[in-house]
Formats: C-alpha cells, sequence, structure tokens
C-alpha cells in the first residue's frame, strides 16, 4: 500500500504539473510572472504536459502528399505524441512502484530509520521518472516525423528534460509513502537485523566510493568526457551515440584551475567532494540499516546515495553561484542545473552498489572465520 500510493501520487502531481504549463501564457500569468520567469517555468512544465509545446511541429519532415494527406498525417503523429505521454505516466508509476517496494521493505521506516527511508524513496522517485522520460522518449522523438534523423542525440535531450520538476514531486511522493509505511509499522515486533562488521562495512563503502569516483574524477574530467563525447560509429539509427554515452557515464565535468582564482575552483570542487562524502557515508551506514543487506538493496541504496551526493553538490553549487553572482533574485536560472547526472547516477549506483555488497559479503565472511579460529589458536598457544 505504501509503494502504491506512493507511485499513484507521483504520477498525478506530475500529470498535474504538466497540465498547468499551458495556463503560462495566459494573460493573468504572464503580468503575475515576469516573461523570463514564465518562461523558465514553462521550460520546466512541458516535457509532463500533453499539450505540445506552441514550437512543436508534427510530421512536417514528412514531404509529399496534398494538403489533405499532410493535414491527417500530422493528426496521426500528434496521436503519436500522446501515446508517449501516456506510456511515459505509465512508466513513472510502473518503475517508482517495485524500487519503492524493495526500499520499504528493506529499510522500513521506523524509529531510527525515518529519515533515512524518506531521502532513499525521495531519490528512488527521481530516478523513476528519468527512467519513465527514457523509455518514452522514442515515441515523442517520432512524433516529429523523422524519428531516425540523429537519433541518439536527440534521445539524449529529451531524457535530460523534466528533472527539476521531478525533483520536487519526488519529494512529496515520497512523504506519503514513509507516512503510510509508517502507520502500517506501528504494533509490529522488532524487525530482524544482521550484525555488521565495521571493519567490513568500511570496505565496502570505499570500493563502493571509488566506482563513484572513477565517474567523477577520471571520466567526468574534461579530455577523457571529450573523447566520450567524439565516439561517432557510423551505425545507421545509432550513430553519434557521444551524447547519450556522456549522459549515462559522467556525474558531472571538470577541468584544472584556469585563468580565475584558485579559491573559486576549489570551491566549485567541494561539490564533487561533498558527493563522495555523502555516498561514503550512506553506504557505510546501509548494511546497519537494512533489514538484511542483500545484493538487491544494496543496488538500490547505492543509486539513491549517489542521487542524494548529486543533489546535495548541486544545491552548494547553486548557494556558491547565488553569492557570486548578480542574478541573486532568480532563483529559478541558478536551479536549472537541478537533477542532472541521474542516468549516470543509476548506471554507476548499480555497479558500486553490487560491488560494495559483494565486498561486504567477502570481508564478513573473512571476519567470521577469524572469530572462529582465534579461540582454537589461542588454545592451542595456551596447551
Amino acid at each position: 500500500m505504501p509503494a502504491l500510493a506512493g507511485g499513484l501520487l507521483l504520477t498525478v502531481l506530475l500529470w498535474w504539473a504538466g497540465a498547468s504549463a499551458h495556463a503560462l501564457h495566459l494573460p493573468g500569468a504572464t503580468g503575475m510572472l515576469n516573461g523570463q520567469v514564465a518562461a523558465e517555468l514553462e521550460h520546466w512544465l512541458t516535457p509532463w504536459s500533453y499539450h505540445p509545446p506552441a514550437s512543436a511541429t508534427f510530421g512536417t519532415e514528412v514531404s509529399g502528399g496534398s494538403g489533405g494527406a499532410a493535414g491527417a498525417a500530422g493528426t496521426n503523429y500528434l496521436a503519436l505524441y500522446t501515446t508517449a505521454m501516456q506510456i511515459r505516466f505509465g512508466a513513472v508509476f510502473a518503475f517508482f512502484v517495485p524500487g519503492a517496494l524493495l526500499l520499504v521493505r528493506r529499510l522500513p521506516p521506523v524509529h531510527g530509520r525515518m529519515p533515512a527511508a524518506l531521502l532513499a524513496i525521495w531519490a528512488w522517485g527521481v530516478v523513476a521518472g528519468t527512467l519513465a522520460v527514457t523509455v518514452s522518449a522514442p515515441w515523442l522523438i517520432a512524433s516529429g516525423g523523422n524519428g531516425s534523423f540523429r537519433f541518439l542525440p536527440r534521445l539524449a535531450g529529451v531524457i535530460s528534460s523534466g528533472r527539476q520538476v521531478l525533483v520536487v514531486t519526488a519529494l512529496v511522493a515520497a512523504a506519503l509513502t514513509v507516512f503510510i509505511a509508517r502507520v502500517a509499522a506501528k504494533g509490529t515486533g522488532p524487525l530482524s537485523h544482521e550484525a555488521v562488521p565495521a571493519r567490513a562495512a568500511r570496505l565496502a563503502a570505499t570500493v563502493g566510493t571509488a566506482v563513484i569516483a572513477l565517474s567523477l574524477v577520471v571520466l567526468s574530467y574534461l579530455p577523457v568526457a571529450a573523447a566520450l563525447q567524439q565516439v561517432s560509429p557510423n551505425i545507421g539509427m545509432f550513430a553519434e551515440p557521444g551524447d547519450l554515452l556522456r549522459q549515462w557515464l559522467l556525474l558531472g565535468g571538470w577541468s584544472g584551475p584556469g585563468g580565475g582564482p584558485l579559491g573559486s575552483w576549489l570551491l566549485y570542487r567541494a561539490g564533487d567532494v561533498l558527493l563522495l562524502a555523502v555516498v561514503w557515508w550512506v553506504l557505510r551506514r546501509l548494511p546497519g540499516l537494512l533489514t538484511r543487506a542483500t545484493v538487491p538493496a544494496m543496488a538500490a541504496g547505492a543509486v539513491c546515495a549517489t542521487v542524494l551526493g548529486l543533489l546535495a553538490s548541486q544545491l552548494l553549487r547553486v548557494a556558491v553561484d547565488g553569492v557570486g553572482s548578480s542574478l541573486r533574485w532568480d532563483l529559478l536560472h541558478l536551479s536549472a542545473g537541478i537533477g542532472e547526472g541521474v542516468p549516470a547516477a543509476l548506471t554507476c549506483g548499480l555497479v558500486a552498489g553490487a560491488a560494495a555488497a559483494l565486498t561486504l559479503r567477502v570481508a564478513a565472511g573473512r571476519a567470521e572465520t577469524a572469530d572462529t579460529t582465534t579461540p582454537v589458536e589461542d588454545s592451542a598457544r595456551l596447551g
């Protein structure tokens, strides 16, 4: 019930947000908000709207035919756009429920675990929305009339849209999920808990964080990222995969200090340090919070940890830009980067969680073996 309720609320909130996009064109909205703010909000809401943007054209790239045939084709492509949105909203619910169910079962929101459960389900809601956008993207691209033209770069552009609204709505859905799960957990007995050696947990967290650091530090270094960007095998519809590779592999982008002051460069790199610190701390605590540290639970937890680390680093950069910029009042402009990197967080987080779970299992097994052999060795030494 908590997972179903949260998934339903997330879907409804996104639908409501998308339905509000066309209202920004009304004179009352334009009078209350200035044109720049209205345009920015419309850019955020349009990816979840059943009403296509005014700049969208359907089937205009299809040549030939009479005017009536062209009009019929445009209607069909508009219906394809509607189908894409139906797939998108259905996929939000379909992706959110299994992940939330796993997190509620392995990380129940009881006393002492409420904040952890809330943050984990919030992060998973962002991931579910990103996956829904990804799944529905081919239909959305095809509604333009020529889905094979630079398909992968256009796919990368569609996937990166709609993330700002998703961050807010996922938090509301997570709060409802945790509240219902907390109410349902009242009166239950004590939860099962696995004893995890502290040394094994630290080692597992270090291994998982190293995987995240590989993407954040090595792959995101601009010369390496540029090499990924230039990957462009000529394989027809799937040519030019550079944008898509970067989106699913890179958690950021950085270069050495240039002509600017070193202090500003270090301040921006503090966001990367914060991301890695959040990931390590969560992975260190996660085995003790889970009722059972299975590979799926650790993988889901690592994905959520990476998303939370990304959001923390992005909020830090919003604060830094807000202090040092003349656009202090333009919060929407400064928040445009919120939610970036979630596809890469999903990819790297799954690998990091699996690596951390395997490391934890091996290290805990060695610790148990050492505990059982030590008394025998001591008794032999005493004899």
